[in-house]
């Protein structure tokens, strides 16, 4: 990941997580997020079976600050972020999302908050998952 033309973050196998902070977002919320993301079993074991998690092939994250996932689209044709998290409460949650995989023994790499970022990743496979958390739960999807 770039800023400019200095590199600010960068991993080998892993996920990039993308994270969105909404005002109503709590510390509960980036736990449940965090849990759930380390122990997701979407890597390939010795068989080629997603049976394995991020803590079992000891991989990274790249964390992400993208406040635009925080749109709302459904109403015109111009993207609505009143549902986004005032600047400085965000930054203090994705610093919360960044220690929580920390504390998990994950190695963790970021972005810079609020700076114009260019993300460049090898997407290996076809998994891309979209994870809601509200009230510390991960929310079923609608997907």
């Amino acid at each position: 990941m770039h800023v400019g033309t200095e590199v600010v973050g960068a991993i080998g196998s892993g996920f990039v997580v993308l994270v969105a902070v909404v005002h109503t977002d709590t510390d509960e919320d980036v736990h449940a997020l965090v849990d759930k993301v380390v122990h997701l079993r979407v890597f390939n074991d010795h068989e080629g079976k997603m049976n394995r998690s991020l803590l079992d092939v000891a991989g990274s994250v790249l964390v992400v600050s993208q406040f635009t996932l925080a749109g709302e689209v459904r109403k015109g044709r111009r993207p609505s972020f009143s549902s986004a998290a005032e600047p400085a409460y965000a930054a203090r949650m994705v610093d919360e999302v960044v220690t929580a995989f920390s504390d998990r023994g994950v190695n963790v790499a970021t972005g810079r908050f609020g700076a114009m970022m260019s993300v460049q990743l090898v997407n290996d496979g076809p998994v891309t998952f979209v994870i809601d958390v509200d009230d510390g739960s991960v929310l079923a999807s609608a997907r």
